[in-house]
């Protein structure tokens, strides 16, 4: 049966994440480190060869989408925008905690959104509604192989609600312009609503360049991805 390749990234960094601050909905480009981020992981990374790539319309994922596929045909996909963070957006975590209705958010809840927020059931609904679209889109158009530009909130409950194995959406937890590689079929996704996580992205790092300066990968001894960094998640 054929089956369906699909590379789920995070975005890359921001000014407001450099600052510790809560942006959801809030529309902010890429900043310049971000950017050297990005295009540093890129250089020294294997990445995937997509076909095309399905992207939040925020400009932060756009932008990131742009340098680590560049040249890919993209479209942007509304429901992959993050959570709306309510009255929290644009505010650092220790500018909320006295505050009960920060407070009570934090004990978590499919029902307990910010306040004039999103709730977590309703950004659940908005990754199966992004997902059936993008893979009922590659079956109708022959692709076989899609990335996915997203945020750190959507990437941890798409991968926690729809992966095989199960894991808890804080287990999905990478760095920014990292992911993970999942495939999909027709089967699995009609009658179970899942696919099977393949693992981590991007791939090999470089061990040194030729002549050229283009990067050489041992495909051998893998490679170090920083999965062991803690990264603040907001």
């Amino acid at each position: 049966m054929k089956g369906y390749r699909i590379s789920i990234l995070r975005h890359g960094k921001t000014a407001a994440n450099e600052d510790g601050i809560y942006i959801g909905k809030t529309d902010l480009p890429l900043s310049e480190a971000g950017k050297e981020e990005l295009r540093e992981l890129y250089e020294t990374h294997e990445y995937p060869k997509v076909q095309k790539v399905y992207t939040s319309p925020l400009e932060r994922a756009v932008q990131s989408a742009e340098i680590l596929f560049p040249d890919r045909e993209m479209e942007e996909v509304d429901d992959l925008r993050e959570m709306d963070f309510g009255v929290f957006e644009g505010l650092k975590a220790e500018e909320l905690l006295n505050l009960d209705s920060y407070k009570k958010w934090l004990k978590g809840g499919l029902d307990n959104p910010p306040p004039n927020g999103e709730s977590l059931r309703n950004m659940m609904v908005r990754c199966y509604t992004a997902l059936n679209g993008i893979i009922l889109d590659m079956m109708e158009n022959n692709i076989t192989h899609a990335g996915v530009m997203t945020h750190s909130g959507i990437l941890m409950n798409m991968m926690s609600c729809f992966g095989l194995p199960k894991m808890k959406p804080m287990q999905f937890a990478c760095p920014r312009g990292h992911g993970y590689e999942i495939m999909v079929t027709a089967q699995m996704w009609q009658q179970s609503y899942c696919f099977e996580i393949l693992g981590k992205i991007p791939g090999y790092q470089a061990v040194g360049y030729n002549d050229a300066g283009e990067a050489l990968f041992d495909y051998e001894d893998g490679y170090d991805d920083g999965y062991d960094n803690e990264e603040d998640q907001i």
